[in-house]
This record gives structure tokens, C-alpha cells and sequence, in this order.
């Protein structure tokens, strides 16, 4: 069964920085997809960043420049700086996984999901 645990959320005010990590557990290898997604109050779940089972990346517009998403093989997690923090940023963070993905920035695509971990940006 795989398992997805994230931490590193926090309070910060805008311009600071936040790690997030998640620790991924249940596959036989580490060819699998990874993502972060990110849901806002009212507003719907949306695709942060992605690496592909190759370790390609994508970022949202929004992230380009400022967050980076990297992946561990030796320790199963997954990252994700965030450097430059926006009040915007402000929403839930989850971290997902899949054996294959097509659009690695769409939530259905992903069947595995942690139980997410805050992030507050004040202005």
C-alpha cells in the first residue's frame, strides 16, 4: 500500500521561505511519479509542481522562479522549496503519487495522496 506523509508547513510572513517534505513509502523501486498540489479556501485543488518517473519537472506559471521540487531516491521524499512566499501561496499543500501519469499537473491523474500540510503567507 502506498504512503504518502507530508510536513514542513508553517506560518511565514510574505518573502520568507518554507521547505516542504513528503515522505513516500510503498513502491518497489523509485520509478513513480510525484507531484504537489495545493487548495486554497473555496477555491479548487491545483497543481503546484511535478517530477515525472524519469525526473523531468513542471511548475505552475504562478511558482516559476520562485518554489523547486526535487526527489530523494535513497530517502522515498519528496520536496519542496518555496522561497519568495505570497500571500497567495496561503492554501493546503498535498503531496500525490502514480505509477504513470499523463498530465503530471492534474489531480485526477494521481491515485495515492497525503493528508496534506498547511501553509499561511501573511502580508
Amino acid at each position: 500500500q502506498v504512503q504518502l506523509v507530508e510536513s514542513g508547513g508553517g506560518s511565514v510572513q510574505a518573502g520568507g521561505s518554507l521547505r516542504l517534505s513528503c515522505v513516500v513509502s510503498g513502491y518497489t523501486d523509485s520509478k513513480y511519479c510525484v507531484a504537489w498540489f495545493r487548495q486554497a479556501p473555496g477555491k479548487e485543488r491545483e497543481g503546484v509542481a511535478a517530477i515525472d518517473r524519469d525526473g523531468s519537472t513542471s511548475y505552475a506559471d504562478s511558482v516559476k522562479g520562485r518554489f523547486t521540487i526535487s526527489k530523494d531516491n535513497v530517502k522515498n521524499t519528496l520536496y519542496l522549496q518555496m522561497n519568495s512566499l505570497k500571500p497567495e501561496d496561503t492554501a493546503m499543500y498535498y503531496c500525490a503519487s502514480d505509477l504513470w501519469v499523463g498530465n503530471g499537473m492534474a489531480t485526477a491523474e494521481y491515485m495515492y495522496w497525503g493528508q496534506g500540510t498547511q501553509v499561511t503567507v501573511s502580508s
